[in-house]
């Protein structure tokens, strides 16, 4: 049951990830038309395009965290006896649980710290959003790393989202 619910919730940020990439290619075409054809570039398509780029990347680094892509000291391990090999990987997601507690706390905290503002150019949406990626990221590494423990106290793999 839990890795449904993370496979979902990594499919799903998965998915946002690509609509965002699509967003993004879309403002830049924008931009490019606006100022090139029409002399006029709008200033609210960059500020949106650096805004799905904070999406993108933090729920990208997440999900990759799931999929087992992230900085692992994977030739290290490859190299390591069983035994040791096993707590190191225990190691590293515990870790990886410690950085996203970090990043959720502080997230959270700058999200609601900035909420009450504006992003300059964007008057229609909350300066928080900027900051919120950082604690949506932080919240999945965190489900993800527990989910790799389990697997890895039941002697399973957890099958990547793009399967």
């Amino acid at each position: 049951m839990y890795t449904r619910i993370c496979a979902a919730l990594s499919k799903l940020s998965l998915q946002f990830a690509a609509a965002g990439l699509i967003a993004i290619l879309f403002c830049v075409l924008y931009m490019v038309v606006g100022r090139y054809v029409f002399n006029d570039m709008p200033s609210w398509a960059e500020r949106l395009a650096l805004l799905l780029t904070l999406y993108v990347t933090l729920l990208s680094t997440a999900v990759s965290v799931r999929d087992a892509g992230h900085i692992g000291l994977e030739s290290f391990l490859v190299l390591a006896p069983e035994w040791l090999r096993l707590k190191l990987e225990y190691v590293i997601h515990i870790l990886l649980i410690i950085f996203g507690a970090i990043m959720l706390y502080f997230g959270i905290t700058l999200t609601i710290a900035f909420w009450g503002e504006t992003i300059p150019t964007l008057e229609w949406a909350p300066d928080g959003l900027r900051r919120l990626p950082l604690a949506l990221c932080g919240a999945l590494m965190i489900l993800f790393s527990i989910e790799h423990i389990i697997a890895l106290v039941k002697g399973i793999e957890v099958e990547p989202s793009w399967h």
